[in-house]
């Protein structure tokens, strides 16, 4: 699977995502997409399933080497001392010495930035955390972060499918080369009931949801982390790999509607475009 380089570390492309799965559902989910290939595995401290998350790579045989592994600490646990808690507790549950990618999952509005982000470098350079970055950080935020603090961000985790249009923060991080990691990818699924995607799909004798991750997939320093309960559709996300779109697939998405976010909970920062 093709990786991004960044920040010293080769995050596979397309992760799978393990947000509202929980216990046994998600211990078999994750089991499963292991099984078939997934290396990139997707988890926060918010999720409560990181237990279940452990206990799957445990039980997968694979070597830590093989496995890309990322989790979250919450926005209520970003002073110093709370956040090191949280993630002495996310390893704990992994049962794993570091994990490769950590990120604060939502910045909150009366954060020191500074402090938060000089702790999470400390917790990188103490092997805790192969490298660091955040979530849902538009981009006056990541200017902050990033030429102001200095702090070595590896990825910004935001929303993004073919409804959401994140020009400004793509420019932004592409210019400074990171990468997007793209949550909710199949907009909840609404892309299976979208008459373009379906047309597109039929041409290419693939599914909707095939066609929005092969969309993400097909940009330069996007990576994505669908979920997938059951194992066929974990199945069909990974052979969205093979698909490739043409000019008038990219045409015929680029005129969709781009201002549809699905994520935008009461602790959000200011979005770069409006939400809907």
């Amino acid at each position: 699977m093709d990786v991004l380089s960044t920040q010293g570390i080769d995050m596979p492309r397309l992760g799978f995502g393990t947000f509202r799965l929980t216990g046994d559902d998600c211990r078999e989910a994750v089991e499963s997409a292991l099984e078939l290939g997934y290396r990139h595995i997707d988890t926060a401290e918010m999720y409560d399933n990181e237990e279940a998350v452990g206990a799957a790579i445990a039980a997968s045989g694979l070597g830590r080497s093989d496995l890309f592994v990322t989790t979250k600490v919450w926005h209520e646990h970003l002073e110093p001392l709370a956040l090191r808690r949280s993630l002495d507790a996310s390893l704990e549950k992994l049962k794993l010495d570091a994990v490769d990618l950590y990120l604060i999952h939502w910045p909150a509005p009366d954060m020191d930035m500074r402090a938060t982000l000089d702790t999470l470098t400390t917790l990188r350079e103490e092997g805790l955390a192969r490298a660091i970055g955040v979530c849902n950080f538009p981009t006056d935020l990541l200017k902050t972060a990033i030429e102001e603090i200095g702090a070595p961000i590896a990825c910004n985790q935001i929303e993004y499918h073919v409804y959401l249009d994140q020009t400004p923060v793509r420019r932004y991080l592409a210019d400074k080369g990171i990468p997007i990691v793209a949550y909710a990818p199949l907009a909840h699924a609404t892309v299976e009931d979208d008459p373009v995607i379906q047309k597109i799909a039929r041409k290419h004798g693939a599914t909707p949801s095939q066609i929005a991750l092969a969309w993400l997939l097909d940009q330069e320093d996007v990576a994505a982390i669908p979920k997938a309960r059951s194992r066929a559709h974990q199945q069909s996300n990974l052979d969205a790999l093979q698909i490739a779109l043409d000019d008038d697939d990219r045409g015929m998405i680029a005129a969709l509607p781009k201002d549809r976010r699905r994520i935008d909970p009461p602790w959000s920062p200011r979005w770069d475009q409006p939400a809907a």
